[in-house]
Order: structure tokens, then C-alpha cells, then sequence
């Protein structure tokens, strides 16, 4: 069983996990906009990412007998300056989706509870890579901004992205 604490922190990050599909589904048709389709689909990709984490959770809280209370999801960020704007906030989000992850693994460590502690490290191994993606993609688009034929080049190697599901013993 859970400690209410620990179950508020949960069910937060449930709503927060949507919001990320969301906003990253808001940061695709952005790209649609501006004919990055390679761009769209990697972040319709992570989209997708987005909600199988968002249930992730939702089931644990659900295997440890709790209860999930959905709160709302905020409209995310629609408009961008242009892509590298788009993987900086990216990145920021993910940096952010960090820290929330460490706090409720900080409310875990606290109540020794070990069985949560387990659960949350898949998703701390999660942000390693996610950070690390964006961090690496920014870095290109960066170096490419101004030329546009090496532009479509990224784009065309995130068009090759594909969504796949995590196992589900991770």
C-alpha cells in the first residue's frame, strides 16, 4: 500500500506524464507547420512514449492498491521562433520531467519504500536517455539552423523514428 503522499506524487506525475504527450503532440504540428515531417513524427513518437509512462504509472499506483485522481492538463506551448527553440524547450520539459521523477523517488527513499523505489528506477534510466536525446538532436540542429539542405538531412533521419512500446516487465 501506498502513503498518501506517495500516491499524490504518483497521480501527479500520471497528469504530468499526459501533459508531456500533449505538449510534445502540440511540438509535432508545429513542425508539420513549417514541412518538418521527420520532425513531426519524432515528436509523435514521444508523444506516444509520453502516455505509455503516463500508464506506467497509473498501473503501479493501481498494483499497490491505490487510487488515481486525474487532474487537468494545461494547453501546452504552440508557437515557436523555430526548431531550435523547440528542442531547447523540449529539453527544458525533460529536465523538468527529471526533477519531478527524483522528488517522488525522494518521498520513496524516505518511507523506505523499496517496491517504489524498484519501479521509479526504470523511469530514472528513462531520463538519462531522454535528456541525452534531446540534448544530442539540439546540438545538430544547432550546428544546421541556417543551412537548409543539412536541416531536411536531420529531418529526414527522424522521419526513420519508430514508436515501440516498452516490454512490459520494464
Amino acid at each position: 500500500m501506498l502513503s498518501k503522499s506517495l500516491e499524490n506524487a504518483i497521480n501527479d506525475q500520471v497528469t504530468f506524464e499526459f501533459y508531456s504527450s500533449y505538449t510534445y503532440l502540440a511540438m509535432a504540428a508545429y513542425c508539420e507547420s513549417i514541412d518538418l515531417s521527420g520532425f513531426a513524427n519524432f515528436f509523435r513518437v514521444q508523444a506516444k512514449e509520453e502516455i505509455d509512462h503516463a500508464m506506467k504509472f497509473y498501473d503501479y499506483v493501481f498494483q499497490k492498491g491505490g487510487t488515481i485522481v486525474l487532474g487537468e492538463i494545461d494547453k501546452p506551448k504552440d508557437t515557436y521562433k523555430d526548431v531550435v527553440e523547440v528542442f531547447e524547450t523540449g529539453l527544458a520539459h525533460e529536465e523538468l520531467v527529471t526533477k519531478k521523477i527524483y522528488s517522488i523517488m525522494d518521498i520513496a527513499v524516505a518511507q523506505k519504500e523499496h517496491a517504489t523505489i524498484s519501479f521509479l528506477n526504470w523511469f530514472v534510466d528513462e531520463q538519462v536517455e531522454e535528456e541525452d536525446n534531446f540534448t544530442t538532436i539540439l546540438k545538430k540542429v544547432k550546428r544546421c539552423v541556417d543551412n537548409p539542405h543539412a536541416l531536411y538531412m536531420i529531418d529526414d533521419e527522424l522521419a526513420q523514428r519508430v514508436y515501440v512500446a516498452p516490454a512490459n516487465n520494464a
